[in-house]
């Protein structure tokens, strides 16, 4: 059984910890350094990036997590790609470990939430995702993968070896497809090591 964190400081944590657990994955709410010591993979859910930046270096577990995502399984959704991006337009990066560039909040605010099914690389049908004051991704690196686009064209999944990252809320529907995705890649680079 594969231990995932769930980045547990503020956003949707509890919703991926119920969506892990659904899957046969161990959950783990990190609030601590010290609960990232025996993880294979993390995810930092939805809420906004910068209260989670802020309260993880108050919680003296900025640093830590910023070690952890250079190496290990990540995957940020919603406000947690915001905090891997190298790139936010019109503000410093967060952790800046994914070569990508995002726009906060590009739908507007939370009453322009909307949800749309997206053409995910690798699956065979639709998955319905969940817009709540959502990023975009504006653009991606040589060496970032993108998984999904809006019909129009805009990026909202995208994966760069270990990390991946989607601007939607995942954990909000009943498809378990995606954190099923993010358990094989913690599962692969489990068996890599």
């Amino acid at each position: 059984m594969l231990n995932i964190g769930v980045l547990a400081l503020q956003g949707d944590f509890a919703e991926h910890a119920a969506m892990l657990q659904q899957i046969g994955a161990r959950p783990i709410e990190v609030r601590k350094p010290e609960q990232l010591a025996d993880l294979h993979g993390l995810i930092m859910p939805g809420g906004e990036s910068t209260t989670i930046s802020t309260v993880a270096r108050a919680s003296g577990l900025y640093e830590p997590l910023r070690a952890f995502v250079a190496h290990k399984p990540t995957w940020g959704t919603c406000a947690g790609a915001i905090l891997l991006a190298k790139r936010i337009t019109g503000q410093a990066a967060h952790f800046g470990v994914m070569d990508i560039t995002v726009t906060r909040n590009a739908f507007g605010r939370q009453v322009d939430s909307f949800s749309a099914d997206l053409l995910i690389e690798g699956f065979e049908t639709p998955l319905r995702a969940v817009f709540i004051r959502a990023p975009i991704i504006e653009s991606v690196g040589a060496g970032v993968r993108v998984l999904a686009r809006l019909p129009d064209g805009r990026i909202v999944a995208a994966q760069q070896g270990h990390l991946l990252a989607t601007a939607f809320h995942p954990e909000l529907i009943a498809d378990t497809r995606l954190h099923t995705y993010f358990l094989d890649m913690c599962y692969q680079q489990r068996v890599m090591l």
